[in-house]
């Protein structure tokens, strides 16, 4: 089954009916000037070179760190990649901006330096509560005082990191999804101890840089979007499980029943099913340790990862 992107029947808006970021230079509302002149994403994974692309073709510099050389090479091959997916969605006719934007972003391997001038710090490492206090630890020993630190955690609470930061009332939740420039929602959880200011000021970037922003009026785990779809998602890995129906028929059932445009299946491939596996086995659950057993065994270990390798639950070449 060939997928088709559901933004192409809406060209300018998401699945969900916000507006999609079609924009490819600075903001108009603040006349080329952005609330954040100078930003540092952390982590050279997917989400973090997608945040870095989508910050930097609306005119604000980036510098993208990583722990290793090899990291940031694989950071910078893994942002070329971006770029291609990016012009697939919005026509080869942005590519010049597109090229414009990724001169903008640099690399480092020196925290310190990275780190310098940056008015904003987003932190895109992987989801492990120790690494990223670790991570904020050093961060705080070597950040301008006056420099706002944002988690794009997608399941851990940032009052579980505040302590280590240094700074709580200037760290928040900043939290992007996958496909940043089309599923342009910013997620904005602070805690009690955030700055109500600073949280403004993050929510204001975030639209700044073409996003919706979110705002989150308490911590709640998984944000509004995941708290939403992770159930779903459970519902439909359970009838599979329980041999109710195929991924097929859940997702024609889905899709025809509420008129969504992807079934969970689909979503789960559009997520990646790597990253399925990851979050079903750090669960103690035993229904999510079983789910997680059953994408290493079908699809993990046959290279289905989902769209990124071109074939999960669908086939997409």
């Amino acid at each position: 089954m060939t997928i088709v992107r559901p933004d192409r029947a809406h060209p300018g808006r998401t699945a969900a009916g916000t507006r999609r970021d079609t924009s490819a230079g600075p903001s108009e509302q603040t006349g080329g000037m952005t609330t954040f002149t100078s930003v540092t994403v952390l982590g050279a994974g997917v989400l973090g070179t997608q945040i870095a692309l989508q910050t930097a073709r609306h005119d604000v510099p980036v510098v993208v760190y990583d722990i290793s050389d090899d990291a940031v090479a694989a950071g910078r091959e893994r942002l070329s990649g971006i770029v291609e997916q990016y012009l697939g969605d919005v026509g080869e006719g942005e590519r010049p901006a597109a090229e414009a934007a990724v001169a903008r972003i640099t690399f480092a391997t020196d925290l310190a330096e990275a780190v310098a001038g940056a008015g904003l710090v987003v932190e895109a490492v992987p989801e492990r509560l120790d690494l990223k206090r670790e991570v904020y630890a050093r961060l705080a020993e070597v950040a301008p005082a006056d420099t706002v630190f944002a988690t794009n955690s997608s399941t851990l609470l940032p009052s579980a990191i505040a302590d280590a930061t240094g700074r709580p009332d200037r760290f928040l939740a900043l939290h992007f999804a996958n496909h940043v420039w089309r599923q342009n929602t910013a997620e904005v959880m602070g805690t009690e101890q955030t700055d109500p200011a600073v949280f403004d000021r993050v929510a204001t970037f975030a639209e700044e840089i073409g996003m919706v922003p979110i705002r989150l009026r308490k911590e709640q785990p998984g944000y509004v979007l995941n708290s939403l779809l992770v159930p779903l998602l459970d519902a439909a890995a359970g009838l599979v499980l329980r041999g109710v129906a195929d991924p097929e028929t859940v997702d024609t059932t889905w899709r025809i029943g509420t008129g969504a445009p992807l079934g969970p299946f689909q979503i789960y491939d559009v997520i990646g099913l790597r990253t399925a596996y990851a979050v079903a086995s750090a669960s103690p659950e035993p229904g999510a340790q079983a789910w997680a057993e059953h994408l290493r065994t079908e699809y993990l270990e046959q290279g289905r990862f989902g769209v990124e390798s071109g074939e999960g639950f669908y086939r997409y070449r």
